[in-house]
């Protein structure tokens, strides 16, 4: 359908949880087509419905040229130490942090047939699965650094051209 501006820091959306999708209509079927449209853009891992002003719970990834789509994702386990890892975020533009992420996740939703979809991985599906749910709830991951690290990035923020 069409790629979707990206909402930035500061938008109220994206500090919201996500609405459970109770109903899969035309709406959701776009909504998906625009979030797997919107992701596919080159550099981006994950788009989470909020990102493109939408406060239901759907996300795409794109991990290594796999692109896909889960509504109603719940991040149903994790193992492993958590490690440090660099990640950014596309509505927290030209920031970097080293944020700390489980190796491995596993995320159970529903695809458009209302079927039980399981996504899981270790890597960056892992980072992205916890990044994109974190979206879901209403978090950013600044909010995962460290306090000085947020302090850090809050500053950068505020200098940014974008904000």
């Amino acid at each position: 359908m069409a790629v979707r501006p990206i909402r930035l820091f500061g938008d109220p959306v994206l500090r919201a949880p996500s609405a459970t999708i109770d109903v899969i209509d035309d709406g959701i079927r776009s909504l998906v087509q625009d979030l797997l449209d919107t992701v596919e853009l080159p550099g981006r891992a994950g788009v989470a419905a909020p990102q493109i002003g939408v406060g239901l719970r759907a996300f795409s990834y794109n991990i290594d040229g796999d692109i896909g789509y889960v509504l109603n994702p719940v991040l149903t386990e994790v193992s492993g130490e958590p490690v440090l890892v660099g990640e950014g975020c596309l509505s927290v533009p030209d920031l970097w942090h080293e944020t700390l992420r489980y190796p491995w996740a596993r995320v159970v939703g529903i695809d458009l047939d209302g079927n039980e979809l399981v996504l899981e991985g270790e890597g960056l599906m892992a980072q992205a699965l916890q990044h994109e749910t974190d979206h879901l709830d209403g978090m950013l991951y600044i909010s995962r650094l460290s306090p000085e690290e947020r302090k850090v990035a809050m500053r950068r923020i505020r200098e940014s051209s974008w904000f």
